[in-house]
């Protein structure tokens, strides 16, 4: 899995296969990408620094209300 952030167009690419991808589908901010047989090659967020504050910082308040308990 590899990971690249482009700071000016603020698009995080995780590539996930080395398998090029035949057709993307996009929810919202985030475009999955797949190869000819569905199988997941690649996954682009769009504006990355918002959309992955939106994802973590969910996890970071459970996180914090587990370590209290």
């Amino acid at each position: 899995m590899k990971y690249d952030y482009d700071p000016e167009t603020d698009i995080l690419t995780i590539t996930i296969s080395d398998e090029k991808p035949d057709y993307g589908e996009q929810a919202g901010s985030i475009i999955n990408h797949y190869s000819k047989d569905g199988t997941p090659v690649e996954i682009e967020i769009l504006d990355a620094s918002e959309t992955a504050l939106s994802i973590i910082e969910p996890i970071l308040s459970k996180g914090k209300k587990r370590a209290k308990a």
